[in-house]
Order: C-alpha cells, then structure tokens, then sequence
C-alpha cells in the first residue's frame, strides 16, 4: 500500500507589529510570561521565515495545515496581544503554477513561431 499524499499546506505571514507604549523589556517580559517561545508556532507548523522590520515590528511567515490555521490564530490571542497589533495573510506558493504557466507559453510560441515559418 502506497502512502497517502501529503496533506496540503498554505503559508500564512503574519505581521506582529510592536506596542510602542513598551520598551523592549516589557514586550520581553510579556512574551516570556505567556511562554511565546514554547507555545509559537504550534505544533505542525514550520518556520519559513521570521524577519525584525525596524519600526514595524516582527514578520513571521509559516507553512501549515489549512486545518491549523484557527490553532495559530488562538496562540496568537493567547500569547502575543498585549505587544503585539497583528495583520495575517494566507497566501500558496506560487512558483508552481509560475513554472507551468511559463512552460504552457513557452509551447504557444514555440508552435506559433513553426505554423509562420515558410515551408
């Protein structure tokens, strides 16, 4: 018996933008009583990528389960607010369909290009 197909995933980025009424030791302090560091991201979630914008704030980008999003979504309200305003944006990646499509264009005009030479 073969495996089943891996459960599809989407990429979620999430913008934590810092409390500015807090110092860095606040927003810290916050952080650590909530357990930020063991609780985010849950379980099944990868890290893509976490970036500092200054004067932003935090930008986390994560791969997961759809079904995990209401999870991440609760460790957020648990954790992070109180210093941390957030924005979220579930996106897919689109290399994929990219590449296909620029295949797909490629064949058009390679078949385009040999219906107009001259025989």
């Amino acid at each position: 018996m073969s495996d089943p197909a891996p459960e599809p995933t989407i990429l979620l980025t999430i913008f934590l933008k810092h409390d500015q009424s807090k110092n860095l030791e606040g927003i810290q302090a916050h952080l650590s009583e909530m357990g930020w560091w063991e609780r985010f991201p849950p379980a099944g979630c990868e890290i893509v990528s976490w970036n500092v914008a200054m004067g932003i704030g935090q930008i986390v980008t994560l791969r997961l389960p759809a079904r995990l999003l209401n999870v991440v979504n609760i460790e957020i309200e648990r954790s992070a607010w109180g210093v941390f305003t957030t924005e979220f944006y579930p996106t897919y990646d689109f290399v994929p369909v990219r590449e296909r499509l620029a295949r797909e264009w490629r064949q058009e005009r390679d078949k385009q290009q040999a219906a107009a030479k001259p025989a």
